[in-house]
């Protein structure tokens, strides 16, 4: 018994530092910021909900949003990292996600500036608590431009299929995901409350 526990806390002991926020794949920090996106809830969501309410405005949206989110994006996680200061509470992160699930659910003719405005402040907003995050550790600038990569793939996927979509039922899934995302905002925003 006295080895197992011997062993365990040998375990415990070697065991890497661990970083909060990021996401380490092993393959350096490009692929660490490319991936960051897809394992953190609180960011995918509303850029999810941002690309498919600009898939649902037309081709002139998405391809706005194709373009400003990323490089807002990058713009606020270049003010996160040199800042010092997390510029984005937790909360502002659940009510900007349950927002962009509402407009995708409700599906009203919005303002090409209105959506294009919206991807400006999402990229800012959760660029800066990127860069905050990213601020400590080596390679920042690669990490960064992984995380835009994603953004803007991400963004083109499905703001261009979304954007293709002419049956009803098809229209109507999507809004449906976008009640989904604003359902887990939601769920973020009681367990943020909860938890502070």
């Amino acid at each position: 018994m006295k080895r197992w526990l011997g062993l365990l806390l040998a375990i415990f002991c070697a065991a890497p530092s661990a970083h909060a926020h990021l996401m380490n794949t092993g393959f350096g920090p490009f692929y660490d910021g490319l991936t960051h996106l897809f394992v953190t809830p609180e960011d995918l969501l509303p850029v999810v909900a941002l690309a498919l309410l600009a898939g649902l405005r037309g081709p002139q949206f998405g391809r706005a949003v194709l373009f400003v989110l990323p490089a807002a994006w990058l713009v606020g996680a270049t003010a996160g990292i040199f800042s010092h200061v997390s510029l984005t509470p937790p909360v502002v992160s659940a009510v900007v996600t349950i927002a962009c699930g509402a407009l995708v659910a409700v599906d009203r003719p919005l303002c090409l500036w209105m959506v294009v405005g919206g991807a400006v402040l999402l990229g800012l907003l959760h660029g800066s608590l990127n860069g905050f995050e990213l601020g400590r550790q080596n390679s920042i600038g690669l990490t960064v431009v992984g995380t835009g990569v994603a953004l803007f793939v991400l963004v083109a996927l499905l703001a261009g299929q979304v954007t293709a979509v002419r049956a009803a039922w098809a229209r109507i899934a999507v809004r449906v995901a976008g009640s989904w995302i604003a359902a887990s905002g939601l769920l973020l925003l009681g367990w943020i409350v909860r938890r502070g």
